[in-house]
């Protein structure tokens, strides 16, 4: 009893120091004096920020509510952040939605517009905005219960602007006393008439059903036989195969654990879904990675995205839980991934595959803006550009790449394609502070998808991280890393590392003006 105590009480003076060291912090530092703040991703103003929530569009605005603890660097008390974009680069910071309450903690969810209001919540004839979320009751699982998260609704009746919890939450309680039981993605099925939730439950995704967003009835499981692995975040959507009218259902999954490259990432699922079962119909059920990089977890799409615009949009948390709390940023922890958009293509082997591209409300930040050339046969660019700019490469597939992207203090980011081996790579083990985790400073890869004669590659750098889309998007990878200075010279030469011949190079600044 008395270790118990000493737990107890250790625990909340930690609670207490990384407040007041949090409060600290802010009296410190200048939010873009910040060497590793980047310029075009999603940040919090300070604090701990993990994954995107509640993402959803309504009238011009896109909203992303995301995981937050305001009073730390480091994971704690979770609630709701705030912030809307008319094109979801540029943010503008909004009050906390969500705050926790006598039910919980504020654990990640989504939101919807009802339409139709269904859940009788709306006024003036406006669609409520309904948020679904987990609450996770801190006092249930210390006193060892099972069923500590449960999922309840809130409502906004202002564009999003202020929440009002319902009453009767929860809406969906753990009946079966699961310790993992979080995460709703909810959408509107059209053909059934019907809210469908997916729901995180361990190695599992659980379907749910409701006719207003407060009764749920149980669908149905989807898993994976003997996978262990603890699931996250999930959501599903449909979509049309590029190019035709064939439709199939993405099942996105977040997973804990056995990403490519260790630790924490985001996979998807392709199938058929009739509003009760999931399955998957890709050859051998196979599971795909959205991303081979070890930074893009809880990545989900928005919901009610307008019809007339028909794209897929997504983001995710820019981090990987082996380090996320470890970090060297001071003022704040954690960026969101740059939006992009998905579509869906079958291969020539048979798969359906994903691919992920830049959204063109992107364009306008690089297009227009002078590409660094330099002398064509250069090597070696030099640019002042505060590490913001996009790079096109082509290249001969057979000859491999290397972009070596150095600082004044020495700080090495490299990244292209192995021919030997058919990969692209990310190498950070040289690109700035790694101490804070021993497997920090490592190269990841990832399979190359495609065949040719030539290769293409397009890579983003903001600062203190990297996004690389190769394939024409079939294969991207995000990385984080933490350098001493601005990464302002690029050497793009060949995978002997001798030559340019061959090597066709844009390089274009990034204004966030």
């Amino acid at each position: 009893m008395k270790v118990m105590l000493w737990m107890i009480l250790g625990a909340f003076l930690f609670l207490i120091s990384c407040k007041e060291s949090g409060k600290e912090m802010l009296k410190n530092t200048k939010p873009m004096s910040e060497l590793h703040r980047p310029g075009f991703h999603f940040t919090p103003d300070s604090m701990w920020m993990n994954d995107p929530n509640g993402m959803v569009y309504y009238k011009g605005e896109y909203h992303l509510f995301y995981q937050y603890y305001p009073d730390s660097t480091v994971w704690g008390p979770m609630h709701w952040g705030h912030a809307v974009s008319k094109d979801m680069i540029s943010w503008e910071h909004l009050p906390i939605a969500l705050f926790p309450d006598s039910l919980g903690y504020i654990f990640s969810g989504s939101a919807v517009i009802d339409w139709k209001n269904t859940s009788g919540l709306g006024k003036n004839n406006e669609p409520p905005f309904v948020a679904i979320f987990t609450h996770h009751n801190m006092k249930g699982e210390k006193a060892g219960s099972n069923d500590f998260q449960y999922q309840s609704i809130a409502y906004s009746n202002d564009k999003g602007r202020s929440w009002t919890k319902f009453k009767g939450n929860p809406v969906l309680a753990n009946h079966d006393k699961l310790k993992d039981f979080r995460d709703p993605k909810v959408i509107w099925h059209k053909k059934s008439q019907k809210w469908i939730m997916v729901l995180a439950a361990r190695d599992k995704v659980k379907i749910y059903s409701s006719p207003d967003l407060k009764k749920w009835k149980f669908e149905s499981d989807f898993g994976i036989k003997n996978d262990n692995r603890l699931w996250e975040c999930p959501d599903l959507f449909p979509i049309n195969v590029e190019g035709t009218d064939e439709l199939k259902w993405i099942l996105i999954v977040s997973m804990q654990s056995g990403a490519p490259n260790g630790g924490t990432g985001t996979s998807y699922f392709v199938g058929d879904f009739d509003g009760h079962h999931f399955v998957n119909t890709n050859q051998g059920n196979a599971q795909f990675w959205l991303d081979y990089g070890t930074d893009n977890y809880a990545m989900v799409s928005w919901s009610d995205v307008p019809d007339s615009d028909g794209r897929r949009l997504m983001m995710g948390w820019m981090s990987n839980w082996l380090y996320a709390q470890k970090v060297p940023t001071v003022r704040w922890r954690s960026a969101m991934t740059l939006p992009r958009e998905v579509r869906l293509v079958r291969c020539d082997d048979g798969y359906y595959r994903i691919r992920s591209l830049m959204i063109s409300e992107f364009d306008e930040y690089w297009k227009n803006k002078t590409n660094i050339k330099g002398d064509a046969s250069a090597r070696t660019t030099d640019i002042d550009t505060n590490g913001l700019y996009l790079i096109n490469i082509t290249f001969l597939r057979s000859q491999g790449l290397n972009m070596i992207l150095t600082s004044q203090n020495r700080d090495t980011l490299t990244a292209g394609y192995i021919a030997d081996s058919n990969v692209w790579y990310i190498d950070r083990s040289k690109a700035g502070k790694a101490g804070f985790y021993d497997h920090f400073a490592s190269r990841h890869t990832a399979p190359a998808m495609l065949k040719g004669d030539t290769a293409r590659i397009t890579i983003l750098l903001d600062r203190a991280s990297i996004e690389l889309f190769g394939d024409d998007g079939l294969t991207t990878m995000t990385d984080i890393f933490f350098p001493t200075g601005i990464l302002n010279k690029i050497d793009i030469v060949n995978g002997n590392g001798n030559s340019s011949d061959g090597i066709k190079k844009e390089i274009f600044p990034i204004s966030t003006n």
